[in-house]
């Protein structure tokens, strides 16, 4: 199965285990979907209603990308050496770079059921959603832009070839969950879910870079596709949205859907 395809695939198998733990309703499950349906709805058509300052980011971005454009080709070559080097498109270490951000979730989850903490269950949605949203953003544009990778060939000019290197998506996701994380609960231990959040965003893009099987320009625009899934994530709990939540239970979990009247 093509590393795209399957990445796709898990991203919906984590959102569909979201929508059916445990200890819910029929009647919950579907204002999970709707929830999440809702969510989307609004993530995928957000360009149509972005103001001056959204579009400013995005020039921004742009230019951004472009810039680390020019750096790919010098990029590539200080790390492809060694094994690196070698021009066969094989991205062995793509589950062991997706880990740590996997790890956020789980450790986010698990902390929440031993303490009980119905706050903690909504930031694991809020985490999964991030991730899936810009997994799935970030497989869609792959598709579309077919370039291929710094491990498939020296040219970092290779667009439409059908290859799935812009944007790099593990870096995507790894934005999306690390910002989420680290931008969510109160501002007592802010510095130190800075420091685990951007850490591990900063340190996957890295590590996808220095394993050569992304350009720097790739990584770039990851990033920049995870903080924007992130701050939709986040600007989404502030209001203005139908938003999902988890209260523990004795025999499971009861979700909540919220809609803003106005």
């Amino acid at each position: 199965m093509p590393n795209s395809v399957r990445r796709t695939f898990t991203a919906a198998v984590c959102l569909t285990v979201a929508l059916s733990c445990p200890g819910k309703s029929k009647a919950a499950e579907t204002l999970g979907i709707r929830a999440a349906l809702d969510d989307a709805g609004q993530y995928f058509t957000a360009p149509l209603r972005w103001g001056t300052e959204d579009w400013t980011y995005f020039g921004v971005t742009l230019a951004a990308v472009a810039a680390a454009h020019e750096f790919d080709s010098k990029v590539r070559t200080h790390f492809a050496a060694g094994s690196n080097a070698a021009l066969n498109a094989k991205d062995k270490n793509s589950a062991r770079d997706a880990l740590p951000a996997a790890a956020l979730i789980a450790g986010t989850w698990a902390t929440a059921g031993y303490l009980g903490d119905a706050d903690g269950y909504r930031e694991t949605w809020r985490l999964l959603e991030a991730g899936v949203l810009s997994t799935v953003t970030g497989e869609v544009l792959t598709l579309a832009g077919g370039r291929e990778r710094p491990d498939a060939t020296t040219s970092p000019n290779q667009w439409r070839k059908g290859g799935d290197s812009f944007p790099s998506v593990h870096a995507s996701a790894a934005f999306a969950i690390g910002m989420t994380f680290a931008e969510s609960g109160n501002d007592e231990y802010r510095w130190i879910r800075r420091i685990v959040g951007y850490g591990i965003a900063g340190g996957t893009a890295y590590v996808r870079v220095k394993n050569n099987v992304h350009w720097v320009s790739d990584t770039v625009a990851g990033a920049a596709l995870g903080i924007a899934t992130a701050r939709f994530v986040l600007n989404r709990d502030n209001g203005g949205h139908a938003r999902i939540g988890f209260q523990p239970q004795k025999d499971g979990w009861m979700l909540t859907y919220s809609v803003p009247l106005r």
